[in-house]
């Protein structure tokens, strides 16, 4: 009986070594990674550090000084061999939706399209109906909203069937309440038509939002990619974490092991005595203790040991309360979410107490 082998498919986009430098500067810095067909890979990092100029070589505008790009397994471009963009069978997306104003909706959605007038019909009106624009195929992109071009935008990119969508801050110029709804149908459309995409932002909230994967990036490198659940638990180090939110650091030396806090003791492995530590923690996992009598600090079963703080200043956010505080252990001052209403008067003493689990320690940078 013959054993038959199964040979896995290649992934919809690999990058391999992507480097890119303007003058002295090293923008992109030896960038691999891959998606698969349905797969949303977020590329996210501050403003700089190479997104978009990794983008622009996936899609062709600029040139790579070494690495190479793939599509479904084969190579599309090196530094000797290049197919143009237009053959690439890769879509943008921008902030500026660059709509054509003398075009109809129609004719802007079937812009790319190199088929027949009927066949360019169907397509336009079958994209129109999953994005709820179907109404406005006649009409002309300024009598639209920011939200309806943006939809209009997404299925003219969407017509010719691309393989991989490019999309650089798509959603950044749209109010929060309308970007949330776009993103979700946009995400939605883009499953559909099993497209692989990579979405390049800044903003942490949408990459977990919308991705399956996460490439954190900085100074032109990769610094971390999975899940978004990984990356925001597992976080390689402290600027990784607080990328992602508000965060507290506590400063200790490490000793026999062991990183004396006025929290307790924390397991700090593999570093050398007199190495500083940096324990991180979200204002999240800070809790506030109203069982402290006063008399000084007392051990918890989980949560270590309580410090005493001052209240420096509490202002409520919506859905949860910050409160800030200058601690007295040595002056440090520490920041506290609570749910709902909590406005503690300036100079008030409260004890903390840490979610010792919830805690990230790290080598003291500097």
């Amino acid at each position: 009986m013959q054993s038959q082998t199964q040979t896995t498919p290649p992934p919809r986009l690999e990058v391999r070594h992507l480097r890119r430098a303007f003058g002295d500067r090293q923008v992109v810095d030896d960038v691999s990674l891959t998606i698969q067909p349905g797969q949303v890979l977020c590329l996210l990092g501050p403003s700089g550090c190479g997104k978009s100029t990794t983008l622009r070589m996936i899609a062709g505008v600029d040139m790579q000084d070494s690495g190479e790009i793939y599509v479904d397994g084969k190579l599309i471009c090196d530094t000797v061999f290049r197919i143009p963009p237009e053959r690439r069978h890769i879509g943008l997306m921008f902030q500026d939706f660059a709509l054509f104003p003398h075009l109809s909706v129609a004719d802007n959605v079937a812009f790319g399209l190199k088929t027949s007038k009927d066949e360019k019909r169907a397509r336009v009106e079958a994209l129109l109906a999953k994005v709820n624009l179907g109404w406005a195929i006649d009409e002309f992109p300024h009598v639209l909203s920011g939200g309806e071009q943006q939809r209009i935008a997404l299925a003219r990119a969407l017509a010719p069937r691309p393989r991989i969508m490019l999309m650089d801050e798509p959603f950044s110029g749209l109010d929060n309440r309308l970007r949330d709804e776009i993103r979700d149908q946009t995400l939605s459309l883009l499953k559909e038509e099993d497209t692989a995409v990579m979405l390049v932002t800044h903003e942490p909230e949408e990459a977990m939002r919308m991705a399956d994967e996460i490439a954190l990036m900085r100074h032109g490198k990769i610094v971390q990619q999975g899940a978004p659940y990984n990356i925001y638990n597992a976080p390689v180090d402290r600027e990784a974490v607080g990328f992602f939110s508000d965060i507290n650091v506590i400063r200790g030396v490490s000793k026999g092991a062991l990183t004396d806090t006025p929290f307790g003791q924390f397991l700090t492995p593999g570093l050398a005595d007199g190495a500083k530590v940096d324990i991180v923690i979200r204002p999240q996992h800070l809790k506030l203790d109203f069982d402290r009598d006063g008399k000084g600090p007392l051990p918890t079963a989980s949560d270590g040991v309580a410090a005493r703080g001052i209240v420096k200043r509490a202002r409520f956010m919506g859905n949860e309360s910050l409160v800030e505080f200058r601690m007295d252990y040595d002056g440090s001052e520490l920041k506290v979410t609570v749910p709902n209403v909590f406005l503690p008067g300036e100079g008030t003493p409260l004890w903390l107490t840490i979610r010792r689990d919830r805690c990230f320690v790290f080598p003291a940078k500097d």
